[in-house]
């Protein structure tokens, strides 16, 4: 096996670990809207808030806002034509500029039929925080994963110096969380909300990114991945057989 197979084997496992991973968020986000349905998260719910809402003040409800802003519908938006400019003009990724349109519109379309699914309703109407619909899962927690997850891969993808790099991925990380903590500090959220809107997104994400890196390895790579993978997996399946009598038959 050359290698352009290998590495374009180990790719192929890879992207089917990735899939296997966002089963299991999945599975996750199923088995916490059950437990959100028939109510059995309020002990959860009133331990987060009290942490959260320990340290209110004027300061910090004023901080709050802020964050809570950047997660917002008009917020993202604006930064989302930003991304496309660059993707589009500056580094002409056609599929970059697809698949982040589907990221980031898909998963507020998603966000919209969830919410109707389940109809939870808030802890508080705010109209000033954007606090109105209902609350399963938090839109805001949900689309800031998604954009800005979207952002640390292409920081990530597009290979930036170390000094670039880490730092931006650890404050847009922090963000995403900041701004998770902001919808139950002002009462826009249940504590289930932000974490299964965590979880969707990042469902969503994933799979959004195993399909472009699929085309754009797809289209790049001089190896079929169906062949890839059979090259790669061939060495174990001869030990298996010889070993296991069931798979010699």
């Amino acid at each position: 096996m050359d290698k352009n197979e290998k590495l374009a084997g180990l790719a192929f496992l890879l992207l089917l670990g990735g899939l296997g991973l966002a089963s299991l968020f999945i599975v996750l986000f199923a088995e916490l809207a059950e437990e959100v349905m028939e109510k059995e998260v309020g002990l959860f719910d009133n331990f987060v808030i009290q942490i959260v809402q320990a340290s209110s003040s004027a300061t910090v409800d004023t901080i709050m806002f802020v964050f809570t802003e950047m997660g917002s519908v008009w917020f993202l938006t604006l930064s989302s034509i930003i991304i496309l400019l660059v993707l589009g003009v500056k580094m002409k990724d056609k599929w970059g500029v697809l698949f982040f349109i589907i990221a980031v519109g898909g998963g507020s379309l998603l966000t919209l039929l969830l919410k109707h699914l389940y109809l939870r309703e808030r802890p508080s109407i705010n109209e000033e925080i954007d606090a109105i619909g209902y609350s399963f899962p938090s839109g805001h927690s949900m689309g800031s994963l998604i954009f800005y997850g979207f952002v640390i891969y292409l920081v990530i993808r597009t290979r930036q110096q170390p000094w670039i790099q880490w730092p931006a991925t650890a404050v847009l990380s922090l963000l995403i969380i900041t701004i998770g903590t902001s919808r139950i500090y002002l009462g826009a959220h249940f504590p289930s909300d932000v974490l299964a809107g965590y979880i969707a997104g990042l469902i969503w994400l994933m799979l959004n990114l195993i399909a472009l890196e699929w085309i754009q390895w797809h289209s790049k790579s001089p190896v079929p991945p169906v062949r890839a993978l059979r090259q790669l997996l061939g060495p174990l399946y001869k030990i298996i057989r010889k070993k296991i009598p069931f798979f010699s038959k």
